[in-house]
């Protein structure tokens, strides 16, 4: 989408407004439900409307940059709506054994949209069309998905307050912190790797092969998942500080960089689902746990990540890879001292 605004005439500070306005918004979002909200079916099927309103509203709006921003803050408060109670169904369904298998469809998706799409992007309206078929096909399948599961609503008998984000902040710092850290890579791998004489070819390969190994751990990490998921967390975030740190060490070493996003079925894949699990089975309001996730890691610590990310590239940019060391390893930190404060009060792993 970034492109094709480039390609409707957008300067880089309105695409760069525009796009920070959704993560903002799945930040927010979960606060509203801590007033009273219940992410109930009803509301769900409420977020399917303003998914595919908010889709066809591209055609309206792709000339008129405020116009555009609020349809994509609509765009933004649907999926973040309809994935975090997705993710409830999945692991209510299947299990997080199995969670992986259905996941990297996910990642799939990503490698079609990255290496197949952007090949056909010629024109605004050809991605439009795409972005307008795809959103019909999500809330489709979505719709029939939420009325052939129980209402996860039902089960959230106990207010997310009693077990708050105030009293498990080290917890949320460890998580939001990781994504912080992915600031670097998701914003200027590319650029930072081109720029130390690697080819945009090579690059592309990199990119692929860390989503390549991404999908291989979706796929076989059930196993895993039936260990202690926070011991899982504390290794995913160090074994990223330790893959930032190649990067930083290493920049045209491509046999390292090879190794490096081999490690991305670490710090993403494992990360991501033990991480979703380990909500799900520490809080009693699930759907708001993983709203909360996708709000403060991927709202929150996205668009931290991205701004902190460009500041460092912008005048420190020898460090951009340090920085993410650093911050990986803060949220392996915290991660360790919210376990300790678990054993401390005699409340389970």
């Amino acid at each position: 989408m970034p492109k094709v605004l480039a390609m409707s005439g957008y300067s880089g500070v309105e695409i760069g407004v525009i796009f920070a306005a959704s993560p903002m918004v799945r930040f927010l979002l979960p606060f509203a439900f801590m007033k009273g909200f219940k992410l109930n079916k009803s509301i769900f099927t409420l977020a399917l409307l303003v998914l595919l309103g908010s889709a066809i509203a591209f055609y309206l709006s792709i000339e008129h940059f405020y116009a555009l921003l609020f349809s994509n803050i609509g765009l933004g408060i649907g999926l973040g709506l309809v994935l975090p109670y997705m993710e409830v169904v999945a692991l209510n369904e299947i299990g997080k054994q199995n969670y992986g298998k259905i996941r990297l469809f996910g990642s799939v998706g990503f490698i079609l949209i990255a290496l197949v799409l952007v090949r056909f992007l010629s024109s605004v309206d050809i991605a439009l069309n795409y972005l307008l078929v795809l959103t019909i096909l999500t809330a489709l399948i979505s719709f029939i998905i939420s009325r052939t599961t129980d209402d996860v609503s039902k089960e959230d008998a106990t207010n997310f307050q009693d077990n708050s984000i105030a009293q498990d902040w080290k917890l949320w710092v460890g998580l939001t912190l990781m994504q912080v850290s992915f600031g670097s890579f998701y914003n200027f791998f590319t650029i930072y790797e081109t720029s130390h004489g690697i080819s945009l070819n090579v690059t592309v390969y990199l990119w692929s092969f860390g989503v390549l190994c991404e999908i291989v751990m979706l796929y076989f990490q059930g196993r895993l998942l039936q260990n202690n998921l926070l011991g899982i967390l504390q290794f995913t975030t160090f074994i990223s500080a330790f893959r930032w740190f190649l990067v930083f060490m290493f920049p045209q070493n491509l046999t390292i960089l090879f190794i490096s996003q081999s490690l991305h079925a670490f710090s993403f894949a494992l990360f991501h689902t033990a991480a979703i699990s380990y909500l799900h089975k520490i809080y009693k309001y699930k759907t708001l746990a993983q709203q909360f996730f996708s709000g403060l890691t991927y709202g929150l610590g996205g668009l931290v990540g991205a701004l902190l990310a460009g500041y460092i590239y912008e005048y420190f940019r020898v460090y951009l890879f340090l920085s993410s060391t650093f911050l990986a390893f803060g949220a392996f930190v915290f991660l360790v001292l919210w376990s300790k404060d678990k054993v401390s009060q005699g409340r389970a792993l």
